[in-house]
């Protein structure tokens, strides 16, 4: 495990436990994890820096983005559109359509998400039924993150490795940030664990990258969550549009484009907290910040076991100090 904290300009990265891999040690701020489902908030920022860019409209329905002839269903009138998406309120399921299937009848696949090509998603798209009226409800989906990232690639032309890199990365001096890990960064990547501490491969989510196919340090996810937290950095209008959308799920939690959010009770402090957190077969990670105290947190480790409950205690710990 790799745990970062940025409390102000103040930033400290710690490592313990063991990478596996082809340079076994103890992890640090250069060690590569996969990040799993946190890949849906680049790809919600990624959203955001081309709206504000005047490439995509928030609200235009995801039909126009997607390659012609795509079939993408409605319900009461409403249609898909990428805040929609990035809010998880699209009404789309949490798996693309004949994955669930295909994943009981291999229950032991390495890889489960390997197939998800644009062909594969779009034919199953075109036979999805929404199970809400787009809007009108937060319901989680990895396919609605993941034809995110496809419309978006599309409509820029390019990957949705090389959007990201492009949009997010570039601009922050991300650049061990990514899908594929080549050449000499191979050997910094950690190896995958279950949670009875077995080696686990790799996953790869084809053209389902942007609901959790990224890989990161925890020295490039601390440039990712100070971008959160600078009011003026390149990327801060894009930043500040992911915010200014807002669907609330109970009276003390929403979600923003790409992020969950909540607001403590009083007896807990009533802080801000905004987060996401990941899990792929071998890896979990978390990200958490809050913008009215300056802080954040990111942990990244190398087992399939939640980190949420630390990373929220650490993350209020960090809140309690700037109080």
């Amino acid at each position: 495990m790799v745990v970062a904290a940025v409390s102000g300009e103040a930033v400290e990265i710690h490592g313990a436990g063991r990478t596996g891999g082809e340079r076994d040690g103890v992890p640090g701020a250069d060690t590569i994890f996969e990040i799993g489902s946190v890949s849906k908030t680049f790809t919600a920022l990624a959203l955001a820096r081309l709206a504000v860019a005047g490439k995509v409209d928030l609200d235009e329905p995801l039909a126009g983005l997607l390659p012609e002839g795509s079939r993408v269903p409605s319900r009461d009138g409403e249609e898909i559109t990428p805040r929609r998406l990035a809010t998880h309120t699209s009404g789309l399921p949490r798996l693309p359509r004949g994955m669930l299937l295909k994943a009981l009848l291999r229950p032991s696949a390495p890889d489960p998400y390997a197939g998800c090509t644009a062909e594969f998603l779009l034919e199953g798209l075109a036979r999805t039924r929404l199970g809400a009226t787009p809007g009108r409800r937060f319901r989680y989906s990895n396919l609605g993150a993941g034809l995110l990232g496809l419309a978006l690639a599309h409509r820029t032309g390019a990957s949705y490795e090389e959007l990201v890199a492009k949009e997010i990365c570039s601009p922050l001096g991300m650049a061990e940030t990514g899908i594929t890990v080549e050449g000499g960064r191979s050997v910094r990547l950690a190896q995958g664990h279950d949670r009875r501490r077995r080696p686990v491969r790799a996953w790869h989510l084809a053209d389902l990258a942007g609901a959790g196919g990224l890989r990161s340090t925890a020295a490039d996810m601390v440039a990712f969550v100070r971008a959160q937290l600078d009011d003026a950095g390149a990327l801060a209008e894009a930043v500040r549009l992911t915010r200014a959308t807002e669907h609330r799920i109970s009276p003390f939690s929403w979600t923003h484009l790409g992020w969950m959010g909540q607001r403590l009770h009083e007896r807990q402090g009533g802080h801000l907290q905004l987060w996401h957190n990941g899990m792929t077969g071998g890896f979990s990670s978390f990200t958490g910040f809050d913008p009215e105290k300056g802080v954040a947190v990111v942990l990244l480790s190398n087992m399939n076991r939640s980190m949420d409950r630390p990373a929220f205690d650490l993350l209020r710990a960090l809140q309690e100090d700037r109080a």
